[in-house]
């Protein structure tokens, strides 16, 4: 049975994200021509395809008919000093909290705040606010004794990362894993190439997250692991993962039902997922 990753809900939010980007001042014509040729994307993608791969096809598409890309460098950089900043005070907090690895996920899980592709605008004061109240979010305590007991048996994690910024609650959760089980061993897998505010080598460099971790890259621009797009290195040290972490909503729509021991973590954006 094929497996679903294109949900309607998925097509409208593709499809109204779509019409924003067309350039104000673009001829009628064009804009026309752009929707048509999205729609013959979505059309012509099979059902067990998901929204991230079908954007990568929809900003190539964008870069070559307007000539759009949004550089993100500048503002990815900014957060990554941000959250380092922070990164002292988040350490001890979690090493002082009564449960140290709950509240490392409860810090991860906000640090996915920072999606420039979901949310129309990241708010630095929005942010250290969620942060302030991390202790908060609600956390499945059956999942989370599963995942205690998976790390302390682990011998090799794979961690999908995310966002820029949130890397450095990925490098304190990672951090912590280590703590646990000193003789574990993380690779962490970043972005193949620029999407979006997605973290990439780049980022885990000026995080210093290769100085705890293996970081490789996924040999792919899309904004998730799609297996049939990531390189073959990537897929080996998924395969042979005792466990996985899945960072952000858009790892766990391309990886969903994919059949791989996977703990996802993400702050929902999405009604699909609520």
């Amino acid at each position: 049975m094929e497996i679903i990753r294109l949900y309607p809900e998925c097509v409208k939010c593709l499809l109204s994200k779509q019409l924003e980007k067309c350039p104000k001042d673009a001829p009628l014509e064009q804009k026309v021509e752009y929707i048509q040729k999205v729609l013959k994307i979505v059309a012509e993608a099979p059902k067990s395809t998901s929204a991230p791969v079908l954007v990568r096809q929809m900003y190539d598409l964008q870069k070559e008919m307007f000539g759009i890309f949004t550089d993100y460098t500048e503002i990815k950089s900014y957060f990554n000093k941000v959250m380092l900043g922070l990164e002292d005070r988040l350490w001890m907090e979690i090493n002082n909290a009564e449960d140290s690895l709950k509240r490392a996920i409860q810090y991860a899980m906000i640090g996915n705040y920072i999606d420039f592709a979901a949310l129309k605008n990241v708010d630095e004061e929005t942010l250290l606010c969620f942060l302030d109240k991390a202790s908060e979010e609600n956390v499945d305590e059956k999942e989370l004794e599963n995942l205690r007991n998976e790390i302390a048996a682990g011998k090799e994690v794979v961690y999908l990362l995310d966002n820029c910024g949130e890397i450095v609650t990925d490098k304190l959760f990672m951090r912590l894993i280590k703590q646990m089980n000193p003789q574990i061993h993380i690779t962490a897998v970043v972005r193949g190439g620029q999407v979006m505010n997605d973290a990439t080598r780049e980022d885990a460099y000026e995080v210093e997250l290769d100085k705890i971790t293996t970081v490789i890259d996924s040999g792919s621009n899309i904004a998730g692991i799609s297996l049939a797009d990531i390189k073959e290195e990537a897929k080996e040290i998924l395969d042979n993962a005792d466990l996985i972490i899945a960072k952000g909503q858009g790892n766990f729509e391309t990886l969903h039902q994919c059949g791989k021991n996977i703990y996802y973590i993400f702050m929902c954006k999405c009604t699909m997922f609520m």
